[in-house]
């Protein structure tokens, strides 16, 4: 898409998928980050291909790397952290750097903080109409990136009726999400009436047959090898993932025609010895086995 306007990138097909996880307390590990798993259900479930998901630290120059690269590479790109009123909160004023673009107060946005946002009993005397250190922080959560030769109405989003946060939509397919997952979720869930009429098969998602085998994985490769190069053209990708220490193994075959890999699994559950799952161990004991190697 390289060399595409905004405008294109906010109109065209979803077909692919990126998730940029950015903060030093996922680098650290302070907090665990569940938000790209969020994401990844969340194509899965719609059909979109999740390409790639990145965790980077609070570093400028890293953000303007990643989000240039993947503004270019992938239609739909969702970013989780660094928006919140702190001086390490720098997810907005990097981004915009990234596409030379203002930070702008957003009028709306700012409207909706005030009215949605609820008092804190740590600041009692806080005013709206004073300007303080804390109102400047708060404003920090609604300068954005804004292109004023475009439709802002375009660039900003309200995904969610009952939150003031705002989805900031940077060179037409840069989607600014908070890290909170309560948050993220909610928004990224609110955005699929923005998502669905620009997939090319709305409501068909990717289906995923799972096979469990008792068998190692050095005795099915040459059978899912062969498997693999059969149903490529039709965009069905093979799977195998040992389970290091249990009784079985797992099988996937994963794409979008649900008809054609339920008429493969016959055939698979046949050459791996196997059966058919929904969830992997199911139906076992799973107790440990000695250690083998797959």
């Amino acid at each position: 898409m390289s060399g595409a306007t905004a405008d294109e990138r906010n109109s065209r097909a979803i077909h692919t998928a990126a998730c940029l996880i950015i903060g030093d307390e996922v680098l650290g590990g302070k907090t665990v980050d569940t938000n790209s798993a969020y994401m990844a259900k969340w194509c899965f479930s719609l059909g979109i291909n999740l390409k790639r998901v990145e965790v980077i630290e609070d570093d400028e120059a890293e953000i303007i790397e990643a989000v240039r690269r993947m503004s270019d590479r992938y239609d739909f790109i969702v970013t989780s952290g660094g928006i919140g009123p702190t001086h390490d909160d720098i997810t907005y004023q990097s981004i915009a750097k990234a596409f030379d673009l203002p930070l702008v107060l957003h009028q709306e946005a700012y409207e909706r903080m005030k009215r949605i946002s609820r008092p804190n009993s740590a600041q009692p005397n806080f005013s709206w109409d004073v300007d303080s250190p804390a109102r400047k922080a708060r404003l920090r959560m609604v300068e954005l990136p804004i292109d004023e030769s475009r439709d802002v109405k375009k660039q900003v989003l309200f995904p969610r009726e009952e939150l003031w946060v705002p989805v900031s939509v940077v060179n037409g397919n840069v989607h600014i999400l908070p890290g909170i997952p309560r948050l993220f979720e909610s928004l990224l869930d609110g955005l699929k009436p923005y998502v669905v009429p620009r997939l090319t098969d709305p409501g068909k998602g990717i289906f995923r047959a799972m096979i469990s085998t008792p068998l190692p994985e050095s005795a099915v490769a040459g059978y899912l090898t062969d498997l693999a190069a059969r149903v490529q053209d039709k965009g069905v990708k093979v799977g195998s993932y040992p389970r290091w220490g249990k009784r079985t193994n797992t099988v996937t075959l994963v794409g979008k025609d649900r008809a054609f890999i339920e008429s493969l699994v016959p055939e698979v559950v046949k050459n791996v010895e196997g059966r058919q799952v929904l969830v992997e161990g199911e139906g076992e004991d799973d107790e440990e086995k000695p250690d083998k190697l797959p």
